[in-house]
């Protein structure tokens, strides 16, 4: 985990995106933390895995793209 002031991300935003692939980054306003750059991929999988099991199995997913299309 590493810990940075806003300014510090502001002057090296490059060098803390890529840090960010591999370790959390907490962002500091004032002494307090006030965000968190985080790497995207662990989340968009979870997502992925998350949505796995919504739609029914019979569903026909040509005809749920007619469907939204047509809206």
């Amino acid at each position: 985990m590493t810990q940075i002031s806003i300014s510090e991300l502001k002057a090296n935003v490059g060098k803390y995106v890529i840090m960010a692939q591999s370790e959390d980054i907490f962002i500091t306003k004032n002494g307090k933390v006030a965000a968190k750059l985080v790497n995207a991929k662990p989340y968009k999988a979870a997502a992925a895995k998350a949505l796995f099991g919504i739609l029914p199995g019979d569903i026909d997913l040509d005809k749920a793209r007619e469907e939204r299309l047509m809206c």
